[in-house]
């Protein structure tokens, strides 16, 4: 199965994921979805000092949004600062240092921030693919801390603070290599078998699909959404997938184009007309499930994904 499921992934990828895929989605987009001033709303992004996420801040800052970049590496978040402030000609950017594979500093940082400052939008884009399984010093397996535990602890930490505003919405960036993965909650840090950083990164993403539906059913004031950004030309691609960024570069989506659905679910008043709780792919709710390939989980599973999660978190809260 899990070979059908990858061929099928490759093929679907090649047409839909490619640059020329979102040019070919492109023609259906309605340019004046994004015509809208974000003044007064203010933003968090989470790996926002490079990639899809600095992209989405810099389109949000030009848009007169007030973003809050999380970060990890200072340097890097106040070099990113300077050139989305240069580039919109809005100083409302703010950097906060937080490690997102560090639950006890993802709690301290979401609840200083509501003490200071409101929130419209979250975009849950940090992630990580660490290709050896590796512990944090909690003896977290670092995957799963940043791209699972740490989105989710930051989501349900701010969603008071989410709820206190007007159209509020969180918008998580998952990848379509989920589609490749089954939840698997008997094994949710890889400790059973051979450990492969890339299906770990894609079971992370699956993880993050479902809770986006599970706290959207829970939360029906928020707007919850999830998306694909296709294959895109960043950083974080070039140093953990070098084979593949070698061998499909040409094909890849820049910067701007992985990040033009996560702009669209941010700002524009189309996305939040649409259901709560769905996958995108190129300003389209897309299945979350390819073709015959058994990956579907029962409630059961789910709950238990959302249970392990909600221990974990408290474990660790401040």
């Amino acid at each position: 199965m899990s070979l059908y499921r990858n061929t099928v992934w490759f093929l679907k990828g090649l047409q839909e994921y490619t640059k020329s895929g979102y040019e070919a989605a492109e023609r259906r987009f309605i340019a004046a979805d994004l015509e809208v001033s974000v003044t007064g709303r203010s933003f968090i992004i989470t790996g926002a000092n490079s990639g899809i996420g600095k992209a989405t801040a810099c389109e949000i800052a030009k848009r007169g949004g007030t973003v809050h970049l999380v970060c990890r590496n200072k340097d890097r978040a106040e070099e990113a600062r300077k050139d989305i402030v240069d580039q919109s000609k809005n100083e409302n950017v703010h950097v906060h240092l937080v490690d997102m594979s560090n639950p006890r500093g993802v709690w301290e940082f979401a609840n200083g921030f509501s003490q200071k400052h409101s929130l419209h939008v979250l975009i849950n884009n940090a992630g990580c693919m660490v290709g050896q399984r590796e512990l944090t010093e909690d003896g977290l397996e670092k995957n799963f801390a940043t791209n699972t535990l740490g989105t989710y602890i930051l989501t349900s930490a701010l969603i008071p603070t989410l709820k206190k505003s007007q159209d509020p919405r969180v918008i998580t960036v998952s990848s379509g290599g989920m589609l490749v993965q089954k939840l698997n909650v008997e094994d949710l840090q890889f400790e059973k078998g051979s450990f492969d950083g890339t299906m770990a990164y894609a079971q992370n993403k699956r993880q993050q699909v479902i809770m986006t539906e599970q706290l959207a059913a829970q939360h029906k004031e928020i707007h919850f959404s999830s998306m694909h950004p296709g294959w895109a030309d960043t950083p974080a691609v070039r140093l953990s997938m070098p084979d593949f960024y070698a061998k499909m570069k040409n094909k890849l989506r820049t910067e701007a184009q992985g990040a033009d659905t996560v702009l669209w679910l941010a700002i524009s008043d189309a996305a939040s007309k649409q259901p709560s709780g769905l996958f995108f792919q190129d300003r389209k709710a897309v299945s979350t499930h390819l073709p015959l390939a058994s990956s579907k989980s029962s409630p059961s599973d789910e709950q238990m994904l959302m249970s392990t999660l909600e221990q974990l978190a408290v474990k660790f809260k401040c």
